[in-house]
């Protein structure tokens, strides 16, 4: 359900950043693609391994929805956001999928998507932030 809603979510912001759509431009995690040279080549990069994931889990997703051409690039992210995002989904999980949750309290390192590189820093400030979750990224940044 996770790999389907980022798939959905991406090719979304895919829309926002071509400027086809009216909804969702001000979406705070869009500055990750915004901020970039090129927006649209890194939202193809982001999709492209997304659709390599499903596509490794025997899921079929459309393929022609993204660009083919992309460059590879990197995006650096930082190890306080990213600790934050998975702290946020192990939240979510919880109470929506139990077995799932069990499987990530496990994790002792995050492998992250191939198009960002971890540096560095605290929580992003285009965060909309859960103030309890991020006191306790702050104090405690063990999986990155």
């Amino acid at each position: 359900m996770g790999l389907l809603a980022v798939w959905r979510e991406g090719l979304l912001a895919k829309k926002v950043l071509e400027g086809k759509t009216v909804g969702y431009k001000n979406h705070p995690q869009l500055l990750r693609f915004k901020n970039t040279k090129n927006s649209l080549n890194s939202i193809n990069t982001y999709l492209h391994h997304i659709e390599k994931e499903a596509s490794e889990r025997k899921y079929k997703f459309d393929k022609n929805k993204i660009e083919k051409n992309y460059k590879k690039i990197c995006i650096n992210v930082t190890s306080g956001q990213l600790e934050y995002e998975f702290k946020h989904l192990k939240n979510k999980l919880k109470n929506r999928d139990k077995i799932k949750y069990s499987e990530l309290k496990k994790i002792e390192k995050i492998k992250i998507h191939p198009l960002f590189k971890i540096i560095k820093g605290n929580i992003e400030s285009f965060e909309k932030t859960n103030k309890k979750l991020a006191q306790t990224v702050r104090a405690n940044k063990k999986l990155i």
